[in-house]
C-alpha cells in the first residue's frame, strides 16, 4: 500500500531524512539449564444432557485433578536488549536476529556506525531474561499436565549453568518532521525490517472504509441475486 494513506503534504514535501545513523545497540543474551518443580490441576472435559424449557441442551463440564511433577528446560542466546535509547514497541519487532552469525569484536566493524555503551546491567538482565524463560517453561509445564486444560498453582525454578555474553546489534536509525512532530524509523542493518511511525490521513482512511463497506455491500447484493436465481 506505500504511502497511500500518508497525508499528501508529506509525500509531495518529500522530507524523509536521507541521513541514516548506524548504531550498534548493547545486548545481553543468556544461557541457562532450568528445573522447574511444580504444583497444578489438570482438567479433562465431559458432556452432560439437561433439559431447559422443555429443550435437551448438551453442556461441557470440566473435572479436575491435581498435578504435579518436575520439568527441564535448556536455554540457548535468550536475548535482552540493554538499551532503553530505544521505543520498546519498535525494537522488539526488528527480531529476530540471525545470532549464528556473532563474530569477536573488531575496532574495524564500528566504522560508520556509533556504539552505545550498556544502561542495562547483567544481574537486571538476566532478571528480563527469567520473565522470557518462564513463558517456555510455562507451556513445558502444561504439556506435562496434559488433559484438555491445565492450571499451574505454583512453580520452582532452579537455574544451572548459567552463562551470558555481551554483543552489539546493528541498527540504522532515521527521522522525519512532519506538522512539528517527530517520526522516527529503525531498520534491523542485519536483515532489513523496518518499524517506525508515520502519520495517517484521517480523510484517506474515512473513504476508504466507505468503500470498503460499499463493495460488501455490492457482493452480498451479487449473492442474494445468484441464490435466488
Amino acid at each position: 500500500m506505500g504511502l497511500w494513506f500518508a497525508p499528501n503534504e508529506l509525500k509531495e514535501k518529500n522530507n524523509l531524512d536521507d541521513r541514516l545513523q548506524g548504531i550498534y545497540i548493547p545486548h545481553w543474551t543468556y544461557d541457562s539449564d532450568t528445573i522447574t518443580h511444580y504444583r497444578g490441576k489438570r482438567g479433562e472435559h465431559y458432556w452432560v444432557t439437561r433439559t431447559v424449557n422443555g429443550e435437551r441442551k448438551r453442556e461441557r463440564r470440566t473435572r479436575w485433578y491435581s498435578a504435579s511433577g518436575v520439568v527441564q528446560d535448556r536455554f540457548n542466546d535468550v536475548l535482552v536488549r540493554a538499551s532503553n535509547s530505544l521505543p520498546n514497541k519498535q525494537a522488539d519487532k526488528l527480531e529476530p536476529w540471525d545470532l549464528h552469525k556473532l563474530v569477536p569484536y573488531k575496532d574495524d566493524y564500528l566504522s560508520g556506525f556509533k556504539a552505545e555503551t550498556y544502561q542495562i546491567g547483567l544481574k537486571q538482565g538476566f532478571h528480563t531474561a527469567k520473565k522470557i524463560m518462564e513463558l517456555t517453561i510455562d507451556h513445558t509445564i502444561r504439556r506435562d499436565i496434559g488433559g484438555d486444560e491445565q492450571r499451574i498453582n505454583s512453580k520452582s525454578i532452579v537455574y544451572n549453568d548459567i552463562t551470558f555474553k555481551h554483543i552489539l546489534l546493528p541498527v540504522w536509525i532515521s527521522s522525519y518532521t512532519y506538522k512539528e512532530k517527530v517520526y522516527r524509523f529503525l531498520v534491523n542493518a542485519q536483515k532489513g525490517e523496518v518499524q517506525g511511525e508515520r502519520p495517517w490521513s484521517f480523510w484517506k482512511i474515512f473513504f476508504a472504509i466507505l468503500a470498503g463497506l460499499a463493495l460488501a455491500g455490492v457482493i452480498y447484493a451479487v449473492v442474494m441475486v445468484t441464490q435466488q436465481s
